[in-house]
Parts: structure tokens; sequence; C-alpha cells
């Protein structure tokens, strides 16, 4: 399933937003300019390696040396099909969310659930060695926000059936459950596998710190 576009509009302008998506595509085009070398270097040093943090706060280092790659890895891409992917959900969907919260709590709370859904993964694999990238995760936490904001709301959806391709425009509260279903089945089929290309239990965890955390951030007076 792939979304087009959702029934719902933003009252402000989602400055937020846009310059989120702005940041990733450029980091992305400055990332096309390196050689396979270089590339590989500047994964290793901004992308969030699960074994270098869990070895670094077993050693008891300070935080601040942890939390920077924790936001870095937010913004890098390994390829234009991770990088649209993303930004497709994060403009259908992130707009609406900052509606919601305002700017800068958005902003935070973008931040704050990336980096809990981060931490899920870590957690499901905390030996490995390959640095986790993209941003993913945060948009994870917007999708788990607004699965409760606007659960009317409705997804233009892409839906390919065998060779047949069909437009869907299907309820948030139908789209989102099976989004996080398909996520939850593919976390738990490679549950103590080697690490995977795709970092399901980030997305996992982004969705329900999304909707955990949405009571803290949204405006005040604003509903559920």
């Amino acid at each position: 399933m792939i979304p087009l576009r959702d029934s719902t509009r933003s009252h402000t302008f989602p400055i937020v937003n846009y310059t989120l998506i702005a940041i990733n595509f450029l980091i992305f085009f400055r990332q096309l300019t390196f050689t396979d070398q270089e590339l590989n270097l500047f994964f290793y040093t901004y992308g969030l390696i699960p074994a270098q943090v869990t070895q670094h706060f077993a050693a008891g280092a300070a935080l601040q040396s942890t939390l920077l790659p924790f936001i870095t890895a937010m913004f890098l891409h390994g390829s234009w099909l991770h990088l649209l992917g993303n930004m497709l959900y994060l403009w259908i969907f992130g707009d609406n969310i900052e509606d919601r919260m305002g700017h800068l709590k958005y902003l935070f709370f973008y931040l704050f659930v990336g980096i809990t859904g981060s931490i899920a993964h870590i957690l499901s694999s905390p030996g490995s060695d390959i640095p986790i990238i993209g941003a993913s995760g945060a948009i994870a936490g917007v999708l788990g926000a607004y699965f409760l904001l606007f659960p009317r709301a409705r997804i233009l959806t892409l839906v390919p059936i065998f060779f047949l391709i069909t437009f869907i425009r299907i309820p948030a509260i139908i789209f989102l459950p099976i989004w996080f279903a398909i996520q939850l089945l593919n976390g738990l089929n490679t549950a103590g596998m080697p690490a995977e290309a795709v970092a399901w239990w980030a997305h996992i965890g982004g969705f329900i710190s999304g909707a955990v955390l949405l009571p803290f951030f949204k405006r005040k007076g604003s509903y559920i």
C-alpha cells in the first residue's frame, strides 16, 4: 500500500515539517557526491551503531557522547527509494500533527519519537555493528499520533493487486493498523536473527511512543 494523500487539511503552514523534508533531501544530495568509501565512513560516523551505544552505556560514558548519532542518523538515507518512501509519509501525515501540536512542540516530538524508535531497535539487536539510518522511526511516531488524532481521515492509497493498480480511499483507523501489523509481523519474524536491512523494531517503537506521548505534546485544549 502506498499512500498518496489524506483528507485532513492543515490550518497552519507546516514550516517545521517542510524544513525536515528539505534537510533530508539536502543531506542526501550531499551523499551523492561521496565515493563508496566516503559514504561508508559517513554512515559509520553519523549513523547509529547499536553495539557502540551498548558499549558506551556499559562503560558509563557521558550521555552527550552517545546522543548525537541518535539525531544525525534520522537524516541519513541509503537510497532514493529509502528517502522518497520516508519523505512521502512525512509529507502526507506530518503537517497535520504539526498543526495540532504547534511548530516547536512538533519538532521536539519528532526528534523524541525518533530517538525512542532507535532505542527499540537497539534493544532488539544490542550487539549489531551495522549502523541504522533513516527517518522511519520518527515518522512512525508521527503515524502513531495521527492514528489517535485523525482516525476518520481517509487515505488515498495506491494498492497493487497482481497486475492491476487500483486507488482506494482507506480510513486511517484501518490503514494505520495494517501498516503497524506489517511492521510487527516482520519484526517478530526476524527476532533473534542477524540485523536486517530494515529496522522493523524502530518502526514499532516509534509508532507506540508516538501514540503514548501524544497527550504531552498536543496543544492545550486540543482533543484526541
